[in-house]
């Protein structure tokens, strides 16, 4: 037997006769308490059981946002998939953020290029010589 509750959302569900509540929960909506909780040294397993997800999602919203704070700390523009809405507007931040990203890619192809370079000439001499 199963109760939809407004927006298509299951509140109850029988397994076996046993009702069960279930309720849709977006985990970025949690973001602040799974943060405090793993500040306070709790398992993954416990964070979840508290809030009600399990340790796989869990993990994996630690592994994403982990990633997200490295790539804002290296420079790297977030951005959204998919297409933007009509009306977005590109704010500074993400402004400067790209062009961050662009010197740092254009810096690091300058200098795979001068090692290559360097390479090169070491080749060079070395063949010359015999």
């Amino acid at each position: 037997m199963k109760k939809i509750a407004p927006y298509g959302r299951i509140e109850e569900t029988t397994i076996g006769g046993i009702f069960m509540p279930r309720e849709y929960k977006h985990i970025k909506e949690y973001e602040k308490e799974i943060l405090e909780l793993k500040e306070q040294g709790l398992t993954l397993r416990e964070i979840g059981n508290r809030l009600g997800f399990t340790r796989k999602q869990v993990h994996n919203f630690m592994n994403s946002h982990y990633q997200r704070q490295r790539k804002l700390a290296a420079g790297i523009a977030l951005k959204q998939k998919g297409r933007q809405p009509k009306d977005y507007v590109v704010s500074e931040q993400e402004k400067v953020n790209e062009l961050k990203y662009i010197i740092v890619r254009k810096e690091a192809k300058i200098k795979s290029l001068e090692m290559e370079n360097e390479l090169m000439r070491d080749f060079l001499s070395l063949t010359e010589k015999k």
